[in-house]
């Protein structure tokens, strides 16, 4: 919080810190306060992200201003700020540069809710026109080893034609191969290529396939390398 107010964490720093969630008619609102400072985010109507910046006390932020002293001579020096209607200016581009702070911080935290509802997604069943598909189980054998032959080089380069994948899936018979793209494509792994018969990986393909793969090789394989029996 301090860092965002362009404060540093002393001994001297003798006022309060802390966070409070909160659910509003707008919507969620979390605050973080730094004594009578506060940085506020309103998810308002779960539509517009807002954020804003309120004090109560304008002196505890500093700029360099032209200071007054008793015996009435004038320098130029840092100096808290002063609550009148000429430090708007200046206050303005104080906050502003707390909100990019705070702004900077948000885009740097991972969000993994959307691989979470792409894994639902590919895995839990799915009704298309009345019949139920199957979801993928991305750690049983037969299906990596289905998975696996859509990253060949060649297919990423021509695309993928039913007669070509049946070479490397050769206990598949040609019904069971028509079915199990028309699968792929009804799950959004892969297209469909416009005025031919071949079909290319989208990115979620890519991505499912490349993360189903080095989990299994390079993590669970290892972990359980070391068990005994």
């Amino acid at each position: 919080m301090a860092s965002f107010l362009g404060k540093k964490m002393t001994p001297q720093l003798a006022q309060e810190i802390g966070s409070r969630l909160a659910t509003r008619i707008e919507g969620p609102c979390i605050q973080h306060h730094l004594g009578q400072v506060s940085i506020k985010m309103y998810d308002k109507f779960h539509r517009v992200l807002r954020l804003e910046t309120t004090t109560n006390d304008v002196s505890c932020f500093k700029h360099y201003r032209k200071g007054e002293h008793r015996d009435h001579h004038e320098t130029h020096e840092i100096a808290p700020l002063r609550k009148t209607i000429y430090s708007l200016i200046d206050l303005r581009q104080i906050l502003l540069g707390c909100h990019r702070r705070y702004l900077e911080y948000l885009s740097a935290l991972d969000d993994p809710s959307a691989g979470d509802r792409n894994l639902h997604r590919l895995t839990r069943p799915k009704i298309v026109d009345g019949h139920t598909l199957q979801g993928f189980n991305f750690f049983d054998s037969t299906q990596q080893t289905s998975l696996r032959a859509l990253q060949r080089p060649e297919f990423n380069i021509q695309g993928i034609r039913r007669a070509d994948l049946s070479r490397f899936l050769p206990n598949l018979s040609v019904s069971s191969m028509t079915r199990y793209l028309g699968r792929l494509r009804k799950f959004g792994l892969i297209k469909k290529v416009a005025h031919s018969d071949r079909h290319d990986l989208t990115r979620l393909g890519r991505s499912a396939i490349a993360a189903a793969c080095r989990i299994t090789a390079q993590i669970i394989v290892p972990a359980l390398a070391g068990a005994t029996a």
